[in-house]
């Protein structure tokens, strides 16, 4: 008897995930709660354990986009050594007989086999629209099953005998083009489709406006030569930027409310606590993972905090939980060189800071002409919310408390 093993509910605002990676093979021996595959959501990356100990019968390939409770494989029984003996018994009888389609019938009569002149979901999709019979098909899959790629080179040799035979001179011309002109087509990921979904529906639903200001970082690059090593010794974590900039936030978010509010239908939502997002590139997309309650934490606690974020949103290993809510984002774009930008509002939020590099830059102080390490920052609002002059008051706070951290700590 087999088991079906089914994409389980994630959230409920997911409806559908995409196979990402089989971590098994078809026909693999699995035990009980063993990781077999990868399934990617719109927010995040998660592992699909087994059910039950046997073995493996894949359905969905990799890349197939699968509805919440969609059949992803099936569980037969049988222990690891079963599993390998039956494919040793097989063997034998491929290579003693031709009669291919007696194999193919008695699979087809099985609804739990998965063998010669079976389709996965993604090719049965494909020669379906194209009106091909998957019986003409051979499947250069797992024991003959017909994959997405044969699928798609059967639509490549059908066509030409529907008609006659293509002209080959258009080809030619391309090729007489000096220097290769290769293009490359991939899948978008549920995550890059959700992102560009929400980046459109944010332009579109807001009325995002930008503010800017520049703040002198040479207060807190002296404060952090200074203190750095001794903080690393008995904190055991780095002194790093983002940390004030979160103190400082926070303590501008109390001040001026709504710039830490949201809208929910009629009504507007005012936060009276700061779970601040920050903004963290990772292999599959841009992610915001959130810092609950930062207005309470000290800057080693922040720093441990983003190291955590930080680590897992690179190894994929964020939960859905660690990237929802939030009620103010930071974003990092220094770090990749950014002068200066628009961030884009991350909603329902009403308001996002844009940190940018630093750069030594001639400023007027005391009336002279000095060099310090200059960095621009950018906040950008929901003006449906936030008032020019909350905006703008916010920014100079942040900008205020950063050029004297001592402030962030006397709360003045």
């Amino acid at each position: 008897m087999s088991l079906e093993i089914k994409v389980p509910a994630v959230g409920e605002s997911i409806t559908e995930v995409t196979l990402a990676q089989w971590l098994k093979q078809d026909g693999d021996y699995v035990e009980m709660d063993e990781n077999i595959a990868e399934l990617e959501s719109d927010k995040a990356t998660f592992e699909l354990p087994a059910e039950k100990a046997g073995i493996l019968r894949i359905i969905a390939q990799e890349g197939d986009t699968l509805e919440i409770g969609a059949v992803v494989c099936t569980i037969e029984e049988g222990g690891a050594a079963a599993g390998s003996a039956d494919k040793k018994a097989d063997a034998p009888v491929a290579a003693a007989t031709t009669a291919a389609p007696a194999a193919t019938s008695d699979d087809a009569e099985n609804p739990d086999s998965y063998a010669a002149g079976t389709a996965s979901p993604a090719a049965a999709k494909i020669l379906r629209e194209k009106g091909i019979d998957p019986s003409t098909i051979k499947g250069t899959g797992k024991d003959g099953r017909i994959t997405k790629e044969d699928a798609e080179k059967a639509q490549v040799s059908a066509a030409p005998a529907a008609k006659p035979a293509a002209p080959a001179p258009a080809p030619a011309a391309v090729v007489a083009a000096p220097g290769a002109r290769n293009e490359r087509r991939e899948k978008m990921t549920s995550l890059r489709k959700t992102i560009a979904k929400r980046l459109v529906s944010v332009k579109n639903e807001t009325a995002m406006l930008t503010t800017f200001n520049e703040v002198n970082m040479q207060p807190i690059m002296d404060l952090r030569a200074k203190y750095k090593d001794m903080f690393k010794e008995k904190h055991g974590v780095g002194l790093g930027f983002m940390s004030f900039f979160t103190k400082a936030v926070t303590t501008a978010l109390k001040e001026w409310p709504a710039v830490n509010a949201r809208i929910e239908e009629n009504e507007l939502v005012y936060s009276d606590f700061c779970d601040i997002s920050i903004a963290v590139s990772a292999p599959k997309g841009l992610v915001v993972p959130v810092i609950r309650n930062a207005e309470s934490m000290s800057l080693q606690q922040i720093e441990k905090e983003i190291i955590v974020l930080a680590t897992k949103a690179r190894d994929n290993k964020l939960t859905i939980d660690e990237m929802t809510g939030g009620t103010f984002t930071i974003t990092n774009g220094g770090v990749f060189g950014s002068m200066m930008s628009t961030p884009i509002i991350n909603a329902p939020q009403s308001a996002i800071l844009g940190m940018h590099n630093i750069v030594q830059r001639p400023i007027a102080e005391n009336g002279q002409v000095v060099i310090r390490p200059m960095m621009y920052i950018a906040l950008s609002y929901d003006h449906r919310i936030i008032d020019g002059r909350e905006s703008v008051s916010f920014l100079v706070r942040v900008k205020q408390l950063l050029e004297d951290p001592a402030r962030l700590l006397l709360e003045v």
